[in-house]
């Protein structure tokens, strides 16, 4: 479900999206026990690739469990996204034999969904699923503790927009994104839903490329040799965006063809200052380790009922129009927690 149509069905749920999105912006964190006790958690995150994203989501998360004075120990495992699905499930063996008392656990294949399913039959550790907004209606009733990241779809929305106004609604274009799977969905398949009210720009090819670099740099060179007068390539994660460029670079079309980032990561920002990337939407990237962070202080404040189903945090739509100035600002929020 969107989170539009979540929050319709449960109608309490906007006062508590807005609150709680109102604490995870204070520079103070909630306020925990007197007395905190420690807590385990486990997070496994594909967070392998080129994108900061996940690095800076664990950095603000202990920083934010930091400043709260809130004791814990966390394990960390990492892997490749959408591809290393045996390592994740021996992972997760592993994170579970510790007995954690959160797990934070993300969906990037369909074979998640049955892992995620006996979590939440299991009913312990409490799960907090992240980079995804979109609570699945399977789980009615049953869902994690906290769906956490930055809505796909919103994301999505506001560069297809941008590409209306910047096309004038006229053209070809491209789209690249990883395998079949969640982001592809709702970063790939709903952009081009956002572009049903523009006939005028022609989808020519979507290409399910895969995760790296390489992959991006060939999708971009097989729609360029096929398609002549492409106005731009729309692109679903930072390796993605920055093999398209280089693609883009090899065949001299940099400047007539555009690229978008997605995510607003340290490395699609370097790009966007050297004129490799045209714009991409930027998460204010640390907000959602804090979210995660302030989550579990509520919870062991026993304050639970202040935590919402969802939480989505805010985007800036950043291109090489802004000034350094501008970006830098962007920058300073966004990193707020994890620095440089």
């Amino acid at each position: 479900m969107s989170v539009d149509t979540y929050t319709s069905a449960h109608p309490g749920q906007n006062a508590l999206m807005s609150s709680f999105a109102q604490t995870v912006r204070q520079t103070a964190p909630p306020p925990t026990a007197s007395a905190p006790k420690p807590v385990r958690i486990a997070l496994i995150y594909p967070g392998q690739q080129a994108s900061d994203y996940w690095r800076r989501s664990v950095a603000s998360f202990e920083a934010r469990l930091k400043a709260a004075k809130q004791p814990y120990i966390l394990d960390k495992y990492f892997t490749k996204p959408t591809v290393e699905l045996r390592k994740q499930a021996a992972y997760l063996a592993e994170a579970l034999g510790q007995n954690p008392d959160y797990l934070v656990f993300t969906l990037d294949a369909q074979r998640h969904k049955v892992i995620v399913e006996r979590l939440l039959a299991r009913g312990t550790p409490k799960l907090i699923l992240q980079n995804v907004t979109t609570p699945l209606k399977a789980w009615s009733g049953h869902h994690p503790f906290l769906y956490v990241g930055f809505d796909h779809e919103t994301g999505a929305r506001i560069l297809a927009n941008h590409f209306i106004e910047k096309t004038g609604g006229q053209g070809d274009y491209a789209v690249v994104c990883w395998s079949r799977g969640y982001i592809s969905e709702m970063r790939g398949e709903a952009f081009v839903k956002s572009l049903k009210n523009a006939p005028g720009l022609k989808l020519k090819a979507f290409f399910y490329a895969g995760t790296t670099q390489e992959a991006g740099r060939k999708a971009a060179l097989e729609a360029l040799k096929e398609f002549k007068n492409l106005k731009f390539i729309y692109t679903c994660s930072t390796d993605l965006a920055l093999g398209v460029a280089q693609g883009l670079r090899e065949q001299q079309r940099q400047g007539t063809v555009m690229v978008n980032g997605w995510g607003g990561g340290s490395a699609e920002l370097r790009a966007i200052e050297k004129g490799k990337l045209d714009v991409t939407v930027m998460r204010m990237n640390d907000d959602n380790g804090v979210a995660m962070a302030d989550a579990i202080l509520l919870d062991q404040s026993g304050n639970a009922a202040a935590v919402p189903t969802v939480y989505s945090g805010d985007f800036a739509l950043v291109s090489k129009d802004l000034s350094l100035e501008t970006i830098d600002g962007f920058r300073t929020w966004a990193f707020r927690y994890s620095g440089p």
